[in-house]
Parts: structure tokens; sequence; C-alpha cells
């Protein structure tokens, strides 16, 4: 089978998660990653050698780092003339550059777009930062909690009267930066076909989860609904679409919105008299409560058994430590055959074909 992105050689010269995801995902499709890593002590942030079982640590977690997949490695500090040399021989028959500095630092380093597009006018540079490269925040550190607070998305979690639910950080660097920065790459190869040339892309995290936000905004502007923390329908003030704890400590998710999927769900549970108030928000603060009261009765594993065999949106939180591929998990999410490596290799599993 051909991949869709076979024969695009990317060269990722970022360090966090939002690159390393980027170019994750590239070469899952097929494209030609070669990271181009710090040599170790280059940089004081990365520390010096350290002692023999940090690196053992170290080596460890790179084997098992899964967005280091599928591709090969290089360690160059581009400080060094001579590693600068080597970086633009690779240019010269690369397709796309990936970088996550603060702005500023490729220039500072001669790896910005306008010197690599003199070697290499083909070439894309997209540049992954939190803010943007340009404007009032741009220079500013930050990380997924900061980006997601500017972005709005941080603000419509948890509860009423309660801080803000903090998310794992999959919504800025994972979903705003690394996968948004896959897509524009995507765009960027396409255009180049019609154009002969590529082009810089900048890609702000706290823009990309201002783009998640779209239907929310959407909303507030076109009938001024405005989603408040653990207040609408879709971020836990519904009985239909919220989650409940279950007798053996673990969360079950509902989602049955539809008023068919409403209907199926009051019937297993024996709650038919709720069927007419489904949507009289008076009455959810105490359908929520009843609920609560029913699921408790039973294990999320019991409960799943009794949903799946009706039309119902329903599943149980998965517990990570029991987490194993199920009959209802795309193959493509897993990789054919784990094994435990001493040491890192040049590669690392990719997903099955």
């Amino acid at each position: 089978m051909v991949m869709a992105l076979a024969g695009i050689k990317v060269l990722d010269l970022s360090r966090l998660a939002p690159g390393p995801h980027c170019s994750m995902l590239l070469a899952d499709f097929g494209a030609d990653v070669t990271l181009v890593e710090a040599v170790p002590g280059s940089s004081a942030k990365l520390g010096g050698s350290g002692g023999m079982r940090r690196r053992e640590a170290a080596d460890h977690a790179a084997a098992y780092n899964a967005l280091g997949r599928g591709k090969k490695s290089i360690a160059l500090n581009l400080k060094e003339d001579a590693a600068k040399a080597v970086f633009y021989e690779m240019v010269k028959s690369a397709d796309v550059v990936i970088e996550g500095f603060r702005p500023g630092v490729v220039k500072r380093l001669g790896v910005d777009y306008d010197t690599l597009a003199k070697i290499n006018p083909r070439i894309i540079c997209c540049s992954i930062s939190g803010f943007g490269q340009t404007g009032p925040y741009s220079n500013l550190v930050g990380h997924d909690i900061n980006y997601i607070s500017v972005g709005g998305a941080l603000g419509v979690t948890g509860r009423p009267g309660q801080a803000p639910a903090i998310p794992v950080n999959l919504v800025a660097d994972f979903a705003g930066g690394g996968l948004t920065a896959a897509f524009a790459i995507c765009v960027a190869i396409i255009a180049r076909e019609k154009t002969g040339r590529g082009q810089n892309v900048d890609i702000g995290m706290s823009d990309g989860v201002l783009s998640l936000m779209t239907s929310a905004f959407s909303g507030y502007f076109g009938g001024g609904s405005v989603i408040r923390p653990g207040a609408t329908l879709l971020n836990g003030a519904a009985p239909f679409y919220n989650t409940y704890e279950c007798s053996d400590g673990r969360w079950f998710s509902i989602g049955s919105i539809e008023s068919h999927f409403w209907a199926a769900l009051c019937t297993v549970i024996g709650t038919e008299d709720l069927l007419p108030k489904q949507f009289n928000q008076d009455e959810w603060p105490a359908t929520i409560e009843r609920f609560k009261g029913i699921f408790k009765q039973k294990t999320a594993d019991e409960w799943m058994a009794i949903m799946s065999q009706h039309d119902i949106c329903a599943a149980p939180s998965s517990k990570w430590r029991t987490w194993s591929p199920t009959s209802t998990t795309s193959p493509a999410a897993w990789s054919s055959r784990w094994t435990r490596p001493l040491a890192r290799s040049s590669r690392s599993a990719s997903v099955p074909s």
C-alpha cells in the first residue's frame, strides 16, 4: 500500500509535545521524518551527561515514547558552523522543517524560513508556539494550561461555583498544536503543487484552541448563549449527558441526547416516568441525583454489559492499569507487537499497516 505522504521528507527541530506529535502523525502516513536533536550538554536546559542511572532511565523512556515512532534521528549543535552546514545539506532535499522554539530563535540560529528558502525554495517551515510569532503575547512563556485559558477552553470546564477542571495537556498541545500543525503542513504541501514554492506556517496553540471553540463562539454571537462551567447541556448540566460513579468506584458516561437514546436509557434503568421530562431543565438536578443512586448499584462493567445490548450512548471510563485493546478499538491505534528494547533504536515501533 502506498502511503499518502510517502516521499515527503521532514526535519523536526522541535523538543516538546506539540512538534513531535505533529511529525508523528506525518510519519504515520508515510513521511520520512528525521529528528534533529540537541547534543547533550549543548543547552543548559537539557543538562549535562548525568549519571548512569539517569541515562538508563532516559533510554528506557525514549524506547517507549510513542511520539518518536517511525522516525530517525541525528544530534546537531546548530550553534556550531559545521553542524549548521550538515543541516543545510539536509534541507536541500527536504520538504518540511518543524520547529517549536520561542519566536526569534531560529533566526538567531540561521535556520529560519527566509534563510532555508534560499537553499531550497520548495521548503515548508512550520513554527509551533504558544501565542504565534507576532502579537503582544508572542514572547510570553506558557504551557497548555495557559493556552487553553487564552483560547477559551479552560473557562467552560468544571462544575458551577468550582475551579475549572484542568485537563491533561491534550487540548492545546496535541489538538490546537500538533494536530493543527500537521493539517496546515498537508495544506501547504498541496499549495506547493500549485505555486511551486514552499511557505512559512505559523501555528499558535492558543489560536488552535480558539478554532476548536468555533461552535461555542458561534452560539454566543448568534444567539447570546454563554457556556458556563457545568451549566449547559454538553458540559454537565443535563442528566442524559453526564458521568456517574458506579459501585466499584469507576465512572460511567451517558450521552443519550436524542429522544430515542433517552427512551432506551430510561427503559433499561427503570425510569420511564422521566421520558416526557428530558428537556425540562427544572427537573435536571433531581434527575441527576436519582441517576447517581441508580448507577451506584452496579459496577461499570456490569452497566456496560447491560447498556451494550440496547441502543444507548454509554461507556465506562477506562482504567489505565487494565486498559487493553478491545473489539471496538481501532487496530491502527495499537502496535501489532510490543517488545521491551534494551536501548534506544534509530527507529521505534510504528503503527501496523
